[in-house]
Formats: C-alpha cells, structure tokens, sequence
C-alpha cells in the first residue's frame, strides 16, 4: 500500500500557523483539488476543522485521525490512530491515499509514505507547525521539479520526491 503526501511548505519546510496554512496561492489549491479529488485523503483533526465549512472535502474518502473516541462528523470516517488508518485505506485498493497533514499526522504517518508532492513556496513565514525538510534526509530524494511560478510577489515550485528503494 503506497501512502502519498501532498503539501505545500515554506523556505523554512514551515505549513502552517494557529491551525490555518501560511498562503493560500489559488494555483496551488486547485493542483491539490486536481491530484486528490477521485481518491482518499486522511487528515488529523485540526486540519479537517480548518477546512472550509469544516465540510469533508467533496468527491474524495475522507478519512480523519483523532484521539477523542467522541468524534464523528458525517460524511467522513472517523478513525482514532495511525494503526486504525492503515487498516482503514486498505478498503480503497483502487484508489490513491494522500496524507494531507496536519503537523503531528505528516510526522506520525512519514514513515509509511514513499512520495511526497511538495509546494516549495520562497518565502518565510512566520509559522508553528513544520514538516520535516526532506533535502535533509538522505532517504528522500527530489525525483522532479516543475518551472517556476509566481502569485503576487510569491515564488512557488511543484516538487516530487520519492522515497529511496
């Protein structure tokens, strides 16, 4: 089973701040919509509630991570450990798995992913949740990077790096 990651992260590999993401570039968002949408994305909690309308996500299985064995939210399914994660995606055998974040679920769940498509975004901000810096970890390594873009006075680029057989 492949686990894929999809996210974008600042200069400092920062994702986001008081629970929102740091930029939202529209170019961005719709590559994420085009990329996920027909598949399975699992998130933790506080990404899910930081969705808009905290709606699951339209088109795609929606798989939440959370500790509080209260939680349900209708439309998704609610699972309470990474374990029960993994158990949870082998029902999709046909579809792709992203792991869409937050902070404690791309650390928890990196382990089990082998690519990760990352928005490299040239710019610090000034954030509180980090993903790990993949050009740090020898076990990573960026198989492709697109051309250049901008928004406004951003400079973005969409990367893949894949996990080392």
């Amino acid at each position: 089973m492949d686990i894929e990651i999809i996210v974008a992260v600042d200069r400092n590999w920062g994702i986001g701040k008081k629970g929102d993401l740091l930029v939202k570039i529209p170019d961005d968002i719709q590559y994420f919509k085009s990329v996920t949408t027909g598949n399975v994305v699992v998130m933790g909690r506080r990404t899910f509630e930081s969705l808009p309308n905290r709606k699951p996500l339209p088109d795609r299985v929606n798989i939440i991570v959370t500790k509080n064995t209260d939680y349900k939210v209708e439309g998704a399914t609610v699972v309470h450990s990474v374990e029960e994660a993994l158990e949870e995606v082998k029902k999709y055998p046909d579809k792709k798995i992203y792991n869409i974040g937050g902070g404690r679920l791309f650390n928890a769940m990196l382990e089990y992913c082998n690519v990760a498509y990352v928005t490299y975004i040239d710019y610090a901000y000034d954030a509180d949740t980090y993903f790990p810096n993949l050009d740090k970890m020898p076990e990573w390594i960026l198989e492709h990077q697109g051309e250049e873009k901008t928004y406004f006075d951003l400079t973005y680029v969409f990367r893949k790096y894949v996990r080392r057989k």
